[in-house]
């Protein structure tokens, strides 16, 4: 057998034992060993071994653990909770002030966490109970929870695009400035469909009731204060140092990280337990992210030497289709992928396989990894996995799956919009990293 082809056969036992359920990380180290040895003798453990050696160099992802406990640490402290109140009692007397109040609450605690189930659970439990009540329609609550809690993943401080930086070669700061284009972009498309359906249809989102709003101006400017000021300073001490230059991704991870738990300890909810559950909750999360991260490069070294990588780029390059029309297959081979795997697997194991396409094609890289970002974003809310959908039935049980995805699928064409849009017109990305980092 060729190596090419053992290289093959190496990537159909991978998706073969994913799909039968067997645990990515383990199942891509049997497989590297195995196939490994196969085609390349005893060399591969000299190959896995300057691939360990490799990663454990790489300084940024010292970051990942520092942003997933800012992450956790603000959930713990009830800042997301504070902030949804200060919106809630800005907006009441708005129609759909409800959808309104979320959607901007899940887009400012993006900036401070970069995972996407806290985000969606803690919208749930905080927003599902009061739309509920305050008779609001049950899909379109559920679209713009779950759709506004995926943001995570594309905002900056994103762990995904952390973890994708040094994937494709590029500066996670540029990675960092690039996403709030479009970050921005899909809030704003989420904002005016709830908005303008709230205002068609007044029975979808109606003013929430006096009772329900602040008593007095002092008060509401009171919470405005501090559910957004604090949190707006932790924010720009993390991402302002680094698009601003003055730190590394790792410094202004550590900045957070120590920030989130002054936060916490100032809003007067830290506590033992609290500190205790956001590190074994950071412990989990980096632990399969760091672990997936050095298997895949196992796997991706053994298969670019056995060749297959290579065979793959200059067939779908011989096609010679216009370079828009590679792009519109490239995400859809990442849209696809979207459903049977998580993102850590497809940005640590697949995308390096077709990022030589890539390449070849002179994509600019930042643009690029934006897009797959925004893309990996839209396999949260697309069934028949659709992740978001099953942590909120989790937190709000009152609501019907069947209506949490069916609430989704307007938010879904919206992604698939603000996609479309950003590779029509690469500035929307390009435009802020070219011009801090010239």
């Amino acid at each position: 057998m060729s190596p090419e082809l053992l290289g093959a056969v190496m990537m159909a036992a991978l998706i073969a034992g994913i799909c039968a359920g067997f645990p990515i990380a383990f199942t891509l180290v049997v497989i590297t060993v195995v196939f490994g040895y196969i085609g390349l003798g005893p060399m591969v453990f000299d190959l896995i071994a300057l691939q360990t050696i490799g990663l454990a160099k790489e300084e940024v992802l010292a970051a990942v653990p520092l942003f997933i406990f800012m992450g956790y640490m603000t959930e713990q402290a009830g800042l997301m909770q504070r902030l949804f109140l200060a919106f809630q009692l800005a907006l009441a007397p708005v129609r759909g002030s409800l959808y309104l109040a979320v959607i901007l609450t899940a887009t400012v605690f993006a900036m401070a966490t970069g995972i996407v189930g806290a985000a969606v659970t803690v919208l749930g439990i905080m927003a599902g109970g009061t739309m509920i009540r305050a008779g609001y329609d049950t899909r379109l609550s559920a679209g713009v929870i779950t759709a506004g809690g995926t943001l995570g993943i594309l905002i900056p401080p994103s762990v995904l695009l952390l973890v994708m930086g040094p994937v494709m070669g590029v500066s996670v700061a540029k990675l960092y400035a690039a996403a709030f284009g479009p970050g921005l972009l899909l809030s704003a498309l989420y904002i005016a469909y709830a908005m303008v359906r709230s205002h068609l249809r007044p029975a979808l989102g109606p003013p929430l009731p006096p009772e329900a709003r602040a008593a007095s101006v002092t008060v509401l400017v009171y919470q405005l204060m501090t559910g957004l000021v604090p949190l707006a300073i932790l924010i720009s001490a993390t991402l302002g140092s680094i698009l601003a230059g003055l730190a590394t991704p790792t410094e202004a991870a550590a900045t957070g990280a120590f920030g989130s738990i002054v936060l916490a300890l100032g809003y007067r909810q830290l506590t033992w337990g609290r500190l205790r559950d956001a590190m074994v909750k950071t412990l989990e999360t980096t632990s399969m992210i760091v672990f997936l991260a050095l298997t895949s490069n196992m796997f991706g070294a053994v298969f670019a030497r056995l060749g297959t990588a290579t065979v793959v780029t200059d067939a779908l390059l011989e096609l010679r289709v216009p370079p828009f029309l590679m792009l519109l297959v490239l995400n859809a081979i990442f849209f696809l992928l979207g459903w049977p795997f998580e993102w850590p697997t497809i940005v640590l194991v697949f995308l390096p396989i077709l990022l030589p396409i890539v390449q070849a094609m002179q994509y600019d890289l930042v643009w690029f990894a934006t897009l797959i970002a925004v893309n990996l974003q839209t396999t949260f809310l697309s069934p028949p996995v659709a992740m978001a959908a099953y942590y909120l039935k989790a937190v709000v049980p009152q609501w019907e799956l069947s209506d949490i995805m069916r609430g989704m699928m307007a938010f879904l064409v919206l992604q698939v919009i603000g996609l479309l849009v950003v590779m029509l017109y690469p500035p929307i990305a390009t435009w802020l990293p070219n011009r801090l980092f010239p």
